[in-house]
């Protein structure tokens, strides 16, 4: 019986001794882990002073500074095509010919009559003076002498009739060819050889756009009125800049400012005018306009990606020595999407969180990253994993 029982307390001891480890182990687990630091990663720049371009950027539509509808100011078929559709022509380039027999037969008539009118003009004339000398001598009543002088200015009066019909059948004749009003490039064709054209009909033959130069049309708001017209004063032009492209800016001139805002939409029109010599600006098409007025000097400016809007206005999130950050109310006097001029609120050298604001709570610690870094990373797949190759630092003051 002793020896029995103790292999019964052996036997339950192998039983114990795996349920105690696993119950210390399981206890081990139910401690709370350790807990992790608030680290966020953020972007970083300093406010400075610097001298800054004052420019109110806008959307634009080029428009040629000139368009005409062509069209035909005669009557006739179309016997030659002296362009392309497309082409650039020069002013008083011939366009279109139309078949010009009929015109110069008709003036070759007119021409005809009015020689002969003025050869009677001319008989009569010579009468009328022969009357008023027989008159003076009393050899013919003034009956006769009237007559002979009514004759004279009648075939006078036809005689110029004559001549207005002769100027009127030369012009018909020179508009048989129809001609370029002003130098500029053509559009599509609305006629071919053979086709009757008609006189003065709503569709037009062809457009033609003055494309050098060109101008640009877009507005601003009522309120950048007062600092165009100081701008205006102040320089004999102001520059304009617009971007076809997101690789190319082609600058030009302000060359026109509306005389009235808006009422409706309270904007104000104005217009840049181009060289275009490159044809990189083309009617119709929509472009992103910078409008120059100056150049502020000493502009308090931080990256407009710094500037966060919030329920109490905007602000800011300046990094603290310690590493923390701080919200700081300011006042943007003017921003575009790259800077912002601040007005009041900051100081230059303070330093501003760029990217990374609104994972910032209370009490955070922040890290500063390597923008150009974070891009790759973020290119990756990966958010923050730049910091672990030694591209992250502590932030400092």
């Amino acid at each position: 019986m002793p020896r029995r029982s103790a292999l019964a307390v052996l036997s339950c001891g192998a039983y114990l001794l795996p349920a105690l480890a696993l119950l210390t182990f399981l206890a081990g687990c139910a401690q709370p882990a350790a807990k992790r630091s608030n680290r966020v990663p953020v972007t970083v720049a300093k406010a400075e002073r610097r001298a800054l371009p004052w420019t109110i950027l806008a959307s634009g539509t080029v428009e040629p500074v000139q368009t005409a509808d062509v069209g035909s100011q005669v009557g006739g078929v179309v016997t030659r095509l002296d362009f392309h559709e497309g082409d650039d022509v020069r002013a008083g380039q011939a366009l279109i010919q139309l078949d010009a027999r009929p015109f110069r037969a008709a003036l070759a008539q007119a021409e005809g009559q009015l020689g002969r009118d003025r050869a009677q003009e001319h008989a009569a004339r010579l009468a009328a003076d022969r009357a008023a000398s027989l008159f003076e001598k009393d050899l013919i009543s003034r009956q006769e002498w009237d007559a002979a002088k009514a004759t004279a200015d009648g075939l006078l009066a036809m005689l110029q009739s004559d001549s207005a019909g002769v100027g009127t059948t030369r012009l018909n004749l020179e508009f048989a060819t129809i001609r370029a009003p002003f130098a500029g490039r053509t559009g599509r064709l609305n006629v071919r050889v053979g086709d009757y054209v008609k006189a003065a009909t709503s569709e037009p033959l062809v457009t033609v756009n003055q494309v050098m130069p060109i101008r640009v049309t877009f507005t601003v708001s009522e309120s950048d009125r007062a600092a165009v017209q100081r701008a205006q004063r102040g320089h004999p032009e102001v520059v304009v800049r617009v971007s076809p492209t997101d690789s190319l800016e082609v600058r030009g001139r302000l060359a026109f400012v509306d005389n009235a805002v808006d009422p409706t939409t309270g904007t104000l029109t104005l217009k840049g005018e181009f060289p275009n010599t490159d044809g990189h600006l083309w009617p119709g098409a929509f472009v992103e306009v910078r409008l120059v007025l100056g150049v502020q000097q000493d502009a308090l400016v931080v990256p407009a990606t710094a500037i966060t809007n919030g329920q109490q206005g905007t602000y800011v999130y300046v990094l603290n020595a310690d590493s923390t950050a701080t919200s700081k109310q300011v006042v943007v006097d003017r921003a575009d999407d790259v800077t912002a001029v601040i007005a009041s609120g900051l100081e230059p050298g303070e330093t501003v969180v760029t990217d990374g604001q609104f994972r910032i709570s209370p009490g955070a610690h922040l890290v500063v990253r390597d923008p150009a870094a974070a891009k790759a990373g973020a290119g990756h797949g990966q958010h923050g994993g730049a910091a672990k190759g030694g591209a992250e630092k502590r932030a400092k003051s």
